[in-house]
This record gives structure tokens, sequence and C-alpha cells, in this order.
């Protein structure tokens, strides 16, 4: 590198490559705690000028179960009382094993909280997020891709696709999504297990009101979730999560709305009551995905960059704020004791932080679905077993409960 090519570089204490739900959250932490960083926040895809910005992938019609413990994080940062106003409260949960009597309900009552978590659609999630983002000093190029990663003795250099400019930073975080390309630049790598399943993904309209009940129902196909949405000119409405094998989820992806409301309502049941109308149907195959790294000194892998799991326990996002609240905070703690808040060593400081939290939520999220596609009688009398107990038993519950709302493995600090 050439001392010219090097004095025009821009330099950040913090670039951040992905724009979506994880890497703004982790942009407004580190500007209301670190205001005197420079900070660039990075992303491949334009924000259109409407108010929802529903044309941002990231920011569409799909929605996302926030649990007690991400409610915490946003009452931190000063962002949920507006994103409430957009929610609708999971006051019950029922769980169900299709064709057999196990069957779990946990309340919010008797967890001691206001509710067990929220679903929003996620163009309001980034209403919220990009409205205050716009009020914090970050700067932002998009859309924007990283061409090369070249890593320097005390940062990191990004030269950029679009523009061909050059820029260092003391700390790259990695958050552009799974099967990240900034990640692979580096030579991390995504494990991949398939569960050779697709997920399918609707808004529906019911006749009756859900009551705030989320559904979690188990059948031979595979898991299916119900969670209750705020109503739409006067609708009652909830957000379809149905696990299909890839045949079968071709076949309802290509069906009328007649046709797919009448196969839904066959393998749900009537516990919502009357399925009435289907939005915009979405299908994406399910795989649980692993970075082989998620820190190097100067380099932090986040959300589904570093773990895409499966959607059947709604922990996804939930984990990766987790993620991101930790790593703020240890962020801010080297500063405040005056050591490298990019070196190694801070880093996996934040790793081992997270540990715990991330093995447990992963192995919870892929063991679930398993246990339940078993055909075995045998297994299926055991966890019919389990649910029943769980409904009978109050303490076992209240750990599921608290695992659900991301406080099974933190109870201070964040309230992760």
């Amino acid at each position: 590198m050439s001392n010219s090519d090097k004095n025009n570089a821009k330099n950040y204490d913090l670039v951040i490559v992905g724009g979506g739900m994880v890497g703004i959250s982790l942009a407004l932490l580190l500007a209301q705690q670190q205001s005197d960083w420079k900070v660039l926040l990075l992303e491949a895809q334009a924000y259109d000028n409407s108010d929802n910005h529903s044309n941002h992938p990231s920011f569409d019609s799909r929605s996302t179960a926030l649990s007690w413990s991400s409610r915490k994080i946003f009452q931190a940062a000063g962002l949920w009382s507006e994103m409430e106003s957009h929610t609708s409260a999971i006051k019950n949960i029922h769980v169900s094993d299709r064709g057999h009597i196990g069957l779990t309900r946990i309340s919010a009552d008797e967890a001691g909280v206001d509710a067990l978590g929220y679903v929003i659609e996620n163009r309001w999630i980034g209403n919220v997020l990009l409205k205050k983002f716009t009020a914090t000093a970050v700067e932002i190029m998009a859309p924007e891709r990283v061409a090369k990663i070249t890593p320097l003795k005390s940062g990191v250099r990004l030269n950029l696709e679009k523009s061909g400019e050059a820029i260092e930073t003391s700390l790259l975080v990695i958050a552009d999504g799974a099967n990240s390309q900034t990640a692979q630049k580096l030579g991390i790598h995504s494990d991949k297990k398939p569960y050779g399943q697709q997920g399918i993904i609707a808004n529906i309209a019911l006749q009756d009101a859900h009551n705030g009940v989320a559904y979690e129902r188990f059948t031979d196909q595979g898991p299916m979730a119900m969670l209750p949405l705020p109503d739409f000119d006067g609708s009652p409405r909830c957000a379809l999560v149905w696990t299909q094998p890839p045949e079968r989820a071709a076949e309802l992806m290509t069906a009328t709305d007649k046709d797919f409301l009448q196969a839904l309502q066959e393998s749900f049941g009537y516990r919502m009551g009357m399925v009435e109308k289907v939005g915009e149907r979405v299908a994406y195959p399910l795989a649980l995905t692993t970075a082989s790294e998620q820190v190097r000194r100067n380099i932090v892998v986040l959300g589904n960059a570093a773990h895409s799991l499966h959607p059947v326990a709604g922990q996804g996002f939930n984990l990766s704020l987790r993620d991101v609240a930790t790593l703020a905070d240890v962020l801010g703690k080297a500063k405040s004791a005056g050591t490298d808040f990019s070196s190694l060593e801070t880093l996996e400081r934040y790793q081992q932080q997270q540990l715990a939290d991330q093995q447990n939520t992963l192995m919870f999220s892929d063991n679930l679905p398993k246990l339940f596609a078993q055909p075995s009688s045998v297994v299926a009398l055991g966890r019919n077993s389990g649910l029943v107990m769980m409904d009978l038993l109050p303490s076992l519950r209240s750990r599921f409960a608290k695992f659900g709302m991301g406080m099974a493995n933190k109870e201070a600090g964040h309230g992760a």
C-alpha cells in the first residue's frame, strides 16, 4: 500500500456492513453509548423514502415475534414506546401435538410479565429504527458493497464497490445476513445443516379475535405457528409460519387462496376459529447455519451471518439482539477502561459472555422440531407426557416461558 493510498482512506472507529434490523440496532446503541465514535453503516440495498421503508427486503410485511428481553433492550434505547403501538402482545401461548392429547398453556400472568412477547411487522421495526437512526451522527452509504478487505496491523481496510472509495476502521462488524459475502471474503465460511423443509410465511385474516393467544402446533409434516398481529381495517389477523416438505410447500405456494386456506384450516384446526383471507405468501428453505468464526482481531460477525435458526421457536432475531446489546456493552467497558475495544481479547470477552446463550438457543431451536417429527409411538408418548407434565407443573412452565422470553441465561444487565 502506497502512502498516498493510505492517506486517501477515510478512517472510522467502527464500520458495520449490513443495514438490516441487526446492523441498525447496533448502530443505534453505539450512537447512544459512544457518541464520540466515528461509525459508518454500509448497506447493499437502497432505503426508499416512504414512511415504512417497505421496499427494503429487511423491512417488508413479514413479522417478528419480539421476546421480553428484546422489549427491554429497545426500551433502554428509547425505541419501545413508539414500536409498541404497532405490536400485538402475546398474553398466552398454546402448544400442542396434533393427533395426541399432550398440550400445555403458558400465560403472561403466571410468568409475572405484561406479555410473553410481542408480534410486529418488520416494516414497522424498520420505520422506528430508521427514524431514530437519521437523528444520529452515524454515517450511511447505501447502496454500497465491499469489494475487497485487507487486514491491517491495527484495523481493517475496505475497498468499496460502487464509489471506489477506500476506508479504514478499527473494528469491522459483519451483519449482512446468512451466507455473508463479506465474511466469505475473509475466509469465514458458514456451516449449513439443511432441515429438508420449507417455511411458508403469510399474514392471515381471522373471523374471530385472537385475544392475544399464540399457537404452536406440531404436525407430522412439521411445526406451524399462528402469532397474533394487530387488527387491519377492523379484521383480526395472525402471522403464519408453516413448515412443510419441499414438494408440499410448492403445491401450497401455487394453490389458490381458497385452497390454501382450506389446507391451513384442515392442518391447524379451529382453535383460532375460521381463517378468512391470506396475504402474500413467501417460502424459503430451512437450515441451521453457523459461522465458522464469530470473532477475530478487529472483526465481529453478527446476526444471521453468525447464526441462522429454525423459526419454530421464534428466537433468531431475539438472540441476535441480545448479541448486539452484549457487544455494545463490552465495547463500551473496554473504552472506559482505556483498553483496545477491537483487540482479540476484548472481542473474545464478548463471545464468552454470549456463548451459553447462543449454544442453548441453537440447541433448543434445533432439537424441538426434531423431537416432534419422530413418528415412533414411544417418542410420541414421551413428548406428550412432557407436555402434560408441563401443563400440570408451574415450575416447568415457568422455565419454558423464561426461555421464550430470552431470560433463561441472563437475568440482569440489559435484561437479555
